[in-house]
């Protein structure tokens, strides 16, 4: 990894980690800490491995990206940026290409529903990608349904930029919350239907091999001829995770062919403060760049809207809808990523808007696909 040369580090204290919920951390969320955001300590592949051998002894030293300089980090290889056009599909389902796990971490606190886990991938730049493809994942085993066959592909975005978390061009990450089912009657969790790839990645450890195919997707690429241009991101939960790609490649890092002068705006929705994801990266950007970047979050079980409800995305983008209205109207770019799930409130809601505004939704959407304005990834 090459690193900045003048940055300043300073460590934050070290903790006992027994398990995801018994983490003991006087100063900082169970979730801005687990993380301990690598891309921001110089350390190699092995060095990681050994850190995250998890035991009951074990004392790990995190650093908080809050206390890490504004020096933005070099990259390397710049090759990367050479490509004219996106790599696309490098590796297909029946010759996938076999990568290493890094690291698995928790990314969120002990009050969070689920789990959900940032994981490091390394693919020896084997794999190369742009920020806003995908990766698929194919999990060990048969596939049930097709005995002798392997599994589905199962489809990632990627969170992390092509340079990955330690900026040398070889690893990516995946954003991915842990699938399970519980048995409505009974109200236990039954592990026979447990979604089997996310199982098998946040179960895997330092060393696993994992069969990835891709990359793939052009929705979410980052256009990037115009570096002043301005981006509204609308996530709920792990449909952050292109985003974080974006705005480490505007902020963090420092790349020759790419200075963003432009108005990056994140809105992000979560049940709890605890299932908040990245937040320390988000909320350091928002500190160091306040006239480049925005950032609102959504907590449904925590706040409320105006109605006294609880608070969704789609009540956050109401809030500032004039805004975001005039500034698509001025060519800013839009982007939604998560559940499939969060379109249609999202949707109603800028329809009504639309409609107080005296405009003709259908027809603004129908402009807004045609100036590629709009882009949208739901799983």
């Amino acid at each position: 990894m090459m690193m900045a040369n003048s940055a300043f580090f300073q460590l934050s204290p070290t903790f006992p980690l027994n398990n995801d919920s018994s983490i003991r951390r006087p100063l900082f969320k169970v979730h801005n800490i687990s993380f301990c955001d690598k891309s921001w300590v110089s350390v190699s592949p092995l060095d990681l491995k050994t850190k995250n051998a998890r035991s009951k002894n074990q004392y790990v030293v995190c650093m908080s990206v809050q206390q890490a300089s504004k020096q933005k980090v070099a990259v390397s290889p710049l090759v990367l940026e050479d490509a004219k056009d996106p790599p696309l599909n490098l590796y297909k389902p029946k010759e996938p290409y076999t990568a290493t796990i890094i690291s698995v971490e928790r990314l969120v606190g002990p009050k969070a529903p689920g789990e959900t886990c940032h994981i490091m991938i390394d693919h020896g730049g084997n794999v190369p990608y742009w920020e806003g493809q995908s990766y698929g994942v194919i999990p060990p085993g048969e596939n049930p349904k097709k005995p002798g066959a392997p599994h589905n592909v199962r489809l990632y975005s990627i969170a992390s930029t092509r340079y990955g978390d330690f900026f040398d061009g070889k690893t990516a990450s995946l954003c991915v919350r842990r699938a399970v089912y519980y048995d409505p009657e009974t109200g236990k969790e039954d592990s026979s239907k447990k979604g089997v790839c996310s199982n098998f990645l946040c179960d895997s450890k330092p060393g696993d091999k994992i069969q990835i195919t891709g990359p793939s997707g052009k929705i979410m690429l980052l256009p990037e001829d115009d570096p002043n241009a301005t981006h509204i991101m609308i996530a709920t939960g792990t449909g952050v995770a292109p985003f974080r790609g974006y705005l480490r490649r505007m902020f963090m890092e420092s790349v020759p062919t790419f200075k963003f002068g432009g108005l990056a705006w994140l809105f992000l929705g979560v049940a709890n403060g605890d299932s908040l994801l990245y937040d320390d990266e988000f909320t350091k950007y928002l500190q160091e760049y306040p006239d480049k970047f925005r950032y609102d979050r959504a907590l449904s079980r925590e706040q409320k809207n105006k109605a006294g409800a609880k608070m969704y995305v789609q009540d956050k983008i109401e809030e500032y809808s004039d805004e975001i209205f005039k500034l698509l109207d001025t060519g800013a770019h839009i982007y939604f990523c998560g559940l499939k799930g969060m379109m249609p409130g999202i949707q109603d809601t800028l329809k009504r808007v639309a409609e107080q505004r005296g405009e003709n939704w259908e027809e603004k959407l129908s402009q807004l696909k045609k100036n590629k304005q709009w882009h949208v990834e739901v799983y």
